[in-house]
């Protein structure tokens, strides 16, 4: 194994030491200007970067990339969530429906899971055969190193969550009405099905934990730490430059030469909503 997951049991090695909230803003934004240093870079050397989010429901993983990708360019960062396949893309190989999706020269791919969904959720709720599983599981390595020899960067990060955090950001889905959208059918059979899902876990990383291509666990009970980590570590992956670019001086604004705004005219203005 390449690397070494703590504390992927459920425990939660006792209380969570939250990352205080001013500190947590600080570091977010010299990370996030980090971030714009590194799309750049990306795009000066025309690399191409793959980066896989996988993990536990409700382990923070969209918001890790949420915070990735806001004040970077969609047009550099892409952020891919496939859906459920269709009937055609069932019939085809496997990975063939991610292929389309790995990115050209000067750009970063984000996966919010990825061709991992065979190892985990459908194996665990029986959409795939076992036979199919154990074919993915020894296909993947050499599709990975095909990857990376032609180019790509690919970094893999697998989110864990305590059980107990686990349910407790299920409950908030489930009673806050700004979640309500976040909860799933498949959010509740992870949650009953925990073991089941730990067993897969442990296979896929036992399978595709390489040299060339390792897992990177993020403990992720604390939200704001388990951000700055990864942004961090993922920083840390990639040798980058500042970028020269020319100095930039704001123009002055032209002369009106005349115009005034329109006195008569009537606009329909959107009302204060607070008062």
């Amino acid at each position: 194994m390449a690397t070494k997951a703590a504390r992927t049991d459920g425990a939660t090695g006792g209380a969570v030491v939250r990352f205080p909230g001013k500190p947590y803003r600080r570091e977010l934004y010299r990370l996030q200007a980090e971030l714009v240093k590194l799309q750049l870079w990306v795009q000066h050397k025309k690399l191409k970067i793959v980066v896989i989010f996988e993990g536990r429901d409700a382990a923070g993983k969209g918001g890790v990339i949420k915070r990735i990708t806001e004040r970077v360019s969609p047009r550099v960062f892409r952020v891919v969530a496939l859906p459920a396949p269709t009937e055609r893309e069932k019939s085809q190989m496997y990975v063939q429906r991610y292929i389309p999706h790995l990115p050209a020269g000067g750009e970063v791919v984000i996966f919010d899971r990825s061709w991992y969904n065979r190892a985990g959720v459908e194996k665990v709720m029986g959409f795939c055969t076992d036979d199919e599983v154990t074919r993915f599981l020894e296909m993947c390595p050499t599709w990975e190193r095909a990857m990376i020899a032609n180019g790509i960067i690919l970094i893999k990060y697998w989110f864990e969550v305590s059980q107990k955090e686990q349910t407790k950001r299920f409950l908030g889905r489930i009673n806050d009405g700004r979640k309500v959208w976040k909860l799933s059918p498949m959010d509740l059979e992870s949650h009953r099905l925990w073991y089941d899902y730990s067993r897969a876990r442990d296979a896929m990383l036992l399978a595709t934990d390489t040299p060339f291509a390792p897992w990177y666990i993020v403990n992720a009970d604390d939200k704001k730490r388990a951000r700055i980590n990864c942004i961090s570590h993922f920083l840390s992956l990639i040798p980058y430059e500042d970028v020269k670019r020319p100095s930039v001086e704001l123009p002055k604004r032209q002369k009106p030469h005349g115009y005034a705004e329109p006195k008569n005219r009537r606009y329909n203005i959107v009302p204060e909503a607070l008062k």
